[in-house]
């Protein structure tokens, strides 16, 4: 019944339906506050309305009233407020072995980038109940990732990486939109999500040419760009290691520490200089408007997979 009516789509991910009961929550309980008001203030209307040669009692305050009022929507919105911070983080947090997707947004197409090397544009297929993490940045402007069915809706910035995930449930094609005014041909920014069984999927997998993995492309350009010329964790090395590093809280030069993460990764290959780790010169030169983002996105996974390799992440 409610699949059919646009507030209601369908629920086909592990935390739709817990997305849908804090909206539902949400709701209801604006709906009796606004009925409650509505009827309280008409009853008040009629019931002190103005008449002839009558002259309304003054009305005293209730201390008990007050703060019976002031208490229950403070309790109430704590609820909402803990409730909506549980559900946030838990959408943050891809669990365990999540299966890595690349994601670029550009006017007007996804460009997306499978683990074992496939490519595709305005689609994804996923296998069913296995979890998905979405590595997203875009090449021009601000675009956002929303898949309805999913209750899945992130922004996706330029200039920076934006971590979501999903976990299917339901076998079948759902809708995915851009939900970021992103120029003429936003309405057209639109593409699919094929959910499978894992049979079904490892046999797409083989049906679609392969060319590298994004950790091969990113290997090769590693050294290609002589990288491991500074990165090489010998001792008496120009630059730090980065095996185990991905993941793990770095010492920097001026004091701060970071956590090695996308967005650091990204920052010390277009602008090195801003976080230079403690005990190495800032010698390293900017590849800002030298690498694409599909090249960047490449050298991260080159460099997660030394993290996985060399330690937890």
């Amino acid at each position: 019944m409610w699949q059919d009516a646009p507030l209601f789509p369908e629920s086909a991910s592990t935390i739709s339906d817990s997305v849908d009961q804090l909206y539902a929550f949400l709701v209801v309980v604006s709906l009796f506050f606004a009925f409650g008001i509505a009827t309280v203030v008409v009853f008040f209307a009629v019931r002190y309305r103005r008449r002839q040669g009558v002259i309304p009692a003054r009305i005293h305050g209730s201390v008990q009233l007050e703060v019976v009022w002031s208490l229950i929507p403070l309790g109430l919105s704590l609820v909402m407020f803990f409730w909506g911070a549980k559900l946030y983080f838990a959408t943050l947090d891809p669990p365990p072995g999540a299966m890595d997707v690349y994601v670029t947004g550009k006017q007007w197409m996804w460009k997306v980038q499978h683990p074992t090397g496939q490519r595709e544009i305005n689609s994804l297929h996923v296998p069913v109940n296995r979890p998905v993490r979405l590595t997203m940045t875009s090449e021009d402007v601000i675009h956002d990732f929303y898949v309805p069915a999913f209750r899945t809706k992130r922004d996706v910035v330029p200039g920076r990486y934006t971590i979501a995930w999903f976990e299917a449930t339901k076998v079948g094609e759902y809708h995915l939109f851009c939900a970021e005014y992103c120029g003429t041909k936003h309405s057209e920014m639109i593409g699919s999500i094929t959910v499978m069984e894992q049979h079904d999927y490892e046999r797409w997998l083989t049906g679609v040419a392969a060319g590298e993995t994004p950790q091969e492309a990113g290997a090769r350009l590693f050294e290609s760009m002589r990288c491991n010329t500074c990165h090489s964790g010998q001792d008496g090395a120009r630059g730090p290691t980065l095996t185990g590093a991905f993941g793990k809280p770095v010492q920097l030069r001026d004091g701060r520490v970071v956590p090695f993460d996308e967005d650091y990764t990204r920052e010390s290959i277009l602008n090195p200089g801003a976080a230079v780790v403690a005990g190495f010169d800032s010698i390293m030169p900017t590849y800002e408007g030298q690498l694409s983002e599909d090249q960047l996105m490449q050298l991260l996974a080159y460099v997660k997979s030394l993290g996985a390799e060399g330690g937890d992440q």
